[in-house]
């Protein structure tokens, strides 16, 4: 963490989260990257995005995928970590499928339609989803 000029100011919080999640993103990667992940992180120093992390700690952690040949075991402090990405994995994943609703209806899908591809019962559903996505997107930004 950087040292604060001021010992009296508190801290900025969304800067402090951004350091955490930055934090989190070297922790895992360096840890536990696997395939193209450690290939990228071994020659460009490149970490692993948010979902990629939050799932590779999931399994792991999980019992699902086993460890890796000098992979360390999964730690409370990468749970953590994992934990400290998934609001921005979340944040990534809405605003993808926000993109994708927008990019349906630029195609002049229905609703109706949308709200079949989401397992969703009714197009108002459909809308109510796209609008709340609108909406968190925004607000992440």
């Amino acid at each position: 963490m950087t040292e604060h000029a001021d010992p009296f100011t508190a801290p900025d919080p969304a800067q402090t989260r951004q350091q955490r999640e930055i934090t989190a993103l070297f922790r895992i990667t360096e840890r536990h990257a696997n395939n193209e992940a450690r290939r990228r992180w071994d020659d460009h120093g490149l970490p692993m995005g948010p979902f990629d992390a939050v799932q590779r700690i999931t399994v792991l952690a999980g019992g699902s995928e086993q460890p890796e040949e000098g992979e360390p075991p999964v730690e409370d402090a990468d749970v953590m970590a994992a934990l400290t990405l998934a609001p921005r994995a979340r944040a990534e994943l809405d605003a993808l499928e926000a993109s994708l609703l927008e990019m349906a209806k630029g195609r002049g899908m229905t609703w109706q339609q949308i709200a079949f591809g989401l397992g969703l019962g009714t197009p108002q559903a459909a809308r109510q989803r796209y609008e709340r996505l609108v909406g968190r997107t925004a607000a992440s930004r």
